[in-house]
């Protein structure tokens, strides 16, 4: 067996931030750590860094495009198991709230995603695709009538949860709880000013979690003796290996649809009316020809703010990768904000441009088993509602800084305010 690479522990104090395991290098604005996650980017291997709170566990940082893409395409090297989060869920939390898919590989990973795509039918998804831009002449009306404030408190923003109520078939009278203790749930994420600066990570708003996941129970319970044409009712008649699904496999595959598929689209939107917003030639030439530049844009988008910043990964087996000589049951991190602006693959990184093409992200994943199940309806949704916002909102913009969360998992948008003129009447772009 070859001797793995000794690579030194980086720990550097101050305002620099370069140690990723220090909360402080979270809180430092995002140009000093895409600053350091290129220079990251031009060592020869790997950097390990230790946490100096928590459970001190070292990891290793993959900052490359070619390392995260080659990490994520082999799951029985680098598993998702025993969580895909810093740090890892509790085995308690398992057992009340149920294992995510995110945090499990091989045939239980392979078996829970195949029932949930089943579920996924295309009479359903059809009828979805439909559904979207209903959704989004909707809200777009709604805010007509709010008027200009608080984009993360605008109809608009609930885009991502209103199509996904409505794909899974959640009554319109759950909604507004539901939302709420997505809300909360998702809230704790990212790092914490309180006492030694600690580091706020996804799962604190259990009780908020544990509501939702009764009340999602209530309705597979009503779908089981009603069943509808909606994906609730095809899961709680579908089976794994001949079972039929737990309430709490069903409750975790709720949460992760709920929070996961919601937050990050959200966040992909608010992100994108910045960008359009500073980038006004590039918004000139979206609207120039809305249908040919559509994809490009949402691409570039997603790239340029990739709304999951990291997900965790632990070493099965012996493996060399980039340079260094990984061993059974060491930890690395998969850094999608710093594969996005590899130069090596991206011309002018650091540019926004809604014709790069290749365009090949990894906002949506390295690929792989865990790629984003969710990523053709989210595509669809941004296109939907940003056709809406750009034709019937005259002028839609930024109208101040957004407030950023400050945060080692998403790349989240807590307030942004924006303003239009005036209303253009419906109809495409």
């Amino acid at each position: 067996m070859n001797a793995p690479t000794q690579v030194p522990t980086v720990r550097v104090r101050g305002t620099a931030g370069a140690d990723l395991a220090d909360p402080a290098f979270w809180r430092l604005p995002r140009s000093e750590r895409l600053s350091e996650f290129a220079r990251l980017r031009e060592l020869d291997a790997p950097v390990r860094f230790t946490p100096r709170t928590g459970s001190r566990t070292p990891f290793y940082a993959l900052v490359k495009h070619a390392d995260v893409r080659a990490a994520s395409r082999q799951p029985q090297v680098f598993a998702s198991a025993p969580g895909v989060t810093t740090p890892e869920p509790a085995p308690w939390a398992k057992a009340v709230f149920g294992n995510s898919m995110v945090n499990m590989d091989g045939a239980e990973h392979a078996g829970l995603r195949r029932t949930i795509s089943r579920a996924f039918t295309p009479r359903l998804l059809a009828s979805a695709e439909e559904n979207i831009g209903t959704v989004a002449r909707r809200l777009v009306d709604e805010v007509i009538t709010e008027g200009p404030g608080d984009f993360m408190r605008s109809a608009p923003s609930r885009m991502p949860f209103e199509v996904i109520c409505d794909l899974m078939g959640i009554p319109t009278r759950h909604r507004a709880r539901i939302a709420a203790r997505i809300d909360h749930a998702s809230e704790y994420v990212g790092v914490q000013r309180r006492g030694r600066a600690r580091l706020r990570v996804p799962g604190r708003g259990l009780r908020s979690l544990a509501r939702m996941q009764l009340e999602m129970a209530g309705i597979a319970r009503e779908r089981r003796r009603a069943p509808e044409d909606d994906v609730i009712s095809a899961l709680v008649r579908a089976d794994v290996d001949g079972q039929v699904l737990s309430s709490r496999q069903l409750g975790a595959f709720f949460s992760l649809l709920l929070v996961a598929g919601v937050e990050t689209t959200r966040n992909a939107i608010a992100h994108g009316l910045v960008l359009l917003t500073a980038h006004p030639e590039q918004r000139a030439l979206l609207e120039s020809d809305f249908d040919r530049y559509a994809d490009g844009a949402v691409d570039e988008i997603v790239r340029h703010s990739t709304p999951i910043i990291q997900f965790r990964r632990t070493v099965a087996a012996e493996c060399t990768l980039g340079g260094h000589t990984f061993l059974p049951g060491e930890k690395v991190v998969l850094l999608y904000a710093s594969a996005n602006r590899d130069a090596s693959v991206f011309d002018d990184p650091g540019a926004f441009d809604i014709t790069r093409s290749p365009n090949p992200h990894l906002g949506y994943g390295g690929g792989g088993p865990h790629h984003c199940l969710g990523a053709h309806l989210a595509k669809l949704e941004m296109k939907a509602l940003f056709r809406e916002m750009l034709t019937r909102l005259g002028g839609v913009r930024t109208s101040g800084e957004p407030g950023l969360v400050h945060s080692n998992f998403d790349n989240r948008v807590r307030s942004l305010p924006f303003t239009f003129e005036m209303c253009h009447p419906n109809g495409p772009l």
